[in-house]
């Protein structure tokens, strides 16, 4: 890893001077646009109809190297060190690999030119969250600011005798009955309350559910300010309080034993085969399960599942635990992009295709083929047709990642996209009301603009430190002393000028 952002600093340099580069990448086509992005499923032909339809909407050719998304972090590595990055390219601008390349001036800094084009600019708070300290490298791609919930079997609800929660005392009389009363009738003890997997990444602030526990508590979102300084969210007397809860349910058997090596694939296992039943993650992992749960029972599928959002803390005092409010962004290389001619033609169409026309294509397909409106939503036509099937599955698995103003869900400028029945439907309505609620009481992470120098740096040693020690303190292999010194080892490695870091990149954006 470290070899390979060194190779790419040095050809990154070369490329940009001008003078390096060669191949394919080094030349631009004013009448083509190369992209690299994910892809979910099979890549689509670019003979195909919706890749025709966008290069006609653009009115240019497009290229795009579609990649495995569980292999796209590894393949922006290496193209990242390579002289072939395309126009266009889909990145975490936080990832260490690309806030280099970024520094080695791989790529355009957009910070004073994005606003020219309006379709790319979005929120502009959600804008500056997806900087680098606060230089714009990419329009961002657009996810739900809040969608933290928590997923419950309303049957099983039903069966105990108790009512939703809302508190966290709530969730955890909760968990005891699903795990003491036989929720499922079947005489057994064979059933548990919360179902949390293995977490993947290093990251601490991951947004998984230990976070959101974290946040109800009071904990930081990640940082926060204490004492009129920024401090991170495991120095906080609200994440003891969290995690001495959450270590609660865990050593009283409330949580899946398997807790720290369930695959996150496997996640809504448990709830849809009478194990678990309760799940805090997003808010539209409701619909998977509802998909799940039809499956086995189309008559009753929509009674066993019940959706609530964030929680108060046992006082009465609510927490709600928001997103960044994107994933990922759209960087343009300097290698093919070398003037400032070519860069605003490359943004203008950028502009294009984030215009709601063209947000439609990426996330709807073609109206009138794959799908048609109807109260302002779209309605899926034409699916047994083998060809407009391919053409839906062009576009749920590959060009919706191209998307910025619209996504997958119900987020954005393109159609909606809500199945007829009335459980999705009650879904989608409750969910908009939550959402409303919990933003009243969102914990906004103050330091998403920023990426200090020391993380950058270390943070494949450091991020390690208290994640791993929060787990082996959940499970019973630190006491909570001992998780503190982990803190201080973390602190001592490279933490205090971590926080130092942080506070003055923040200070300086006027946050």
């Amino acid at each position: 890893m470290a070899g390979a952002l060194t190779l790419a600093t040095a050809l990154l340099a070369t490329a940009c001077s001008g003078t390096g580069g060669g191949g394919e990448s080094s030349q631009a086509d004013a009448n083509t646009i190369t992209f690299m992005t994910k892809l979910f499923g099979t890549a689509p032909n670019p003979q195909g109809e919706l890749h025709q339809a966008i290069e006609k909407f653009l009115g240019k050719k497009i290229q795009v190297t579609w990649v495995p998304n569980a292999d796209y972090q590894e393949k922006v590595n290496v193209t990242l060190a390579s002289a072939n990055i395309p126009d266009v390219m889909v990145v975490n601008p936080k990832s260490p690999a690309f806030g280099k390349a970024a520094a080695a001036g791989a790529f355009w800094d957009l910070t004073d030119k994005i606003k020219k084009y309006p379709n790319l600019v979005g929120d502009e708070q959600v804008l500056l969250n997806s900087s680098i300290n606060g230089k714009i490298y990419g329009p961002y791609r657009t996810r739900p600011l809040l969608r933290s919930a928590v997923m419950i079997r309303a049957d099983w609800l039903k069966k105990v005798g108790l009512e939703a929660p809302k508190t966290t005392d709530d969730l955890y009389k909760i968990a005891e009955a699903f795990t003491k009363k036989d929720p499922d009738g079947n005489g057994k003890d064979d059933t548990y309350g919360l179902i949390i997997p293995k977490w993947p990444g290093v990251e601490f602030a991951a947004s998984n559910p230990f976070n959101v526990i974290d946040v109800w508590f009071g904990a930081p979102n990640n940082w926060g300010e204490r004492d009129g300084k920024l401090v991170p969210e495991f120095d906080t007397p609200e994440f003891f309080e969290a995690n001495r809860f959450t270590k609660k349910m865990i050593d009283e058997g409330l949580v899946n034993p398997d807790w720290n090596t369930l695959d996150t694939a496997k996640w809504n296992d448990p709830f849809v085969q009478n194990k678990g039943g309760i799940i805090i993650d997003v808010d539209v992992r409701t619909t998977q399960l509802l998909d799940l749960l039809k499956e086995q029972d189309p008559q009753t599928y929509g009674d066993k599942v019940l959706t609530v959002g964030n929680l108060s803390r046992p006082d009465g005092k609510k927490f709600s635990l928001p997103f960044s409010g994107y994933n990922d962004i759209l960087a343009v290389s300097k290698q093919r992009v070398k003037t400032e001619a070519q860069l605003d033609e490359l943004l203008k169409t950028l502009d294009k295709l984030a215009s709601k026309e063209g947000q439609v294509l990426l996330s709807n397909g073609i109206e009138g083929r794959n799908f048609k409106v109807e109260n302002g939503e779209a309605v899926l036509i034409n699916q047994e047709d083998p060809k407009v099937k391919q053409l839906q599955d062009d576009v749920d698995k590959a060009f919706i990642q191209l998307g910025t103003q619209a996504s997958t869900g119900t987020t954005g400028i393109a159609y909606p996209r809500v199945p007829p029945e009335a459980p999705y439907r009650k879904d989608l309505a409750e969910r908009k009301e939550r959402v409303a609620e919990d933003l009243k009481t969102a914990v906004f992470d103050p330091s998403l603009p920023v990426v200090p120098p020391t993380l950058v740096a270390k943070g494949a040693t450091l991020n390690p430190i208290v994640t791993d020690a929060r787990i082996k303190y959940l499970a019973g292999q630190l006491t909570e002393e001992q998780l503190k010194a982990e803190i201080k080892r973390w602190y001592d490695s490279g933490g205090t000028q971590i926080a130092q870091e942080i506070n003055d990149l923040v200070s300086k954006l006027g946050q």
